[in-house]
């Protein structure tokens, strides 16, 4: 059966990127256009992975992280921030709020592809 991933972008253009990308790949893309309609979407779905922006309106990505972590359910679900941001105390600060890794963008096919199989087998 397919793996799921979550998607959660405000840019529907990232969003679709991506799901060709992991889709291709044979991944079930789940999309979500913010940290608030991703939780909902969370708790629907099987998911394996999540990858998500950092800057969205509503709720941002750290929030976001902070809020699926105190679950038990997602405690140790892989997380990527796939964000423009990449100082280092913006992914510090994404690290201490549970995020596993951490991609930039502007990102390859490949970097993005070998990120999700290294999580999710």
């Amino acid at each position: 059966m397919a793996k799921k991933v979550l998607v959660v972008d405000d840019s529907i253009v990232v969003r679709q990127m991506v799901s060709f990308l992991l889709t291709r790949e044979g991944y079930v893309v789940i999309q979500a256009v913010d940290g608030n309609d991703a939780l909902m979407k969370l708790n629907t779905d099987n998911i394996a992975m999540v990858i998500t922006d950092l800057n969205m309106p509503g709720m941002d990505g750290i929030e976001f992280i902070k809020k699926i972590r105190k679950a038990t359910a997602y405690k140790f679900m892989p997380v990527v921030m796939l964000t423009t941001q990449s100082q280092e105390s913006k992914r510090q600060e994404g690290k201490e709020a549970g995020a596993t890794a951490w991609i930039c963008k502007p990102f390859t096919s490949a970097q993005l592809i070998e990120m999700v199989k290294k999580f999710v087998v």
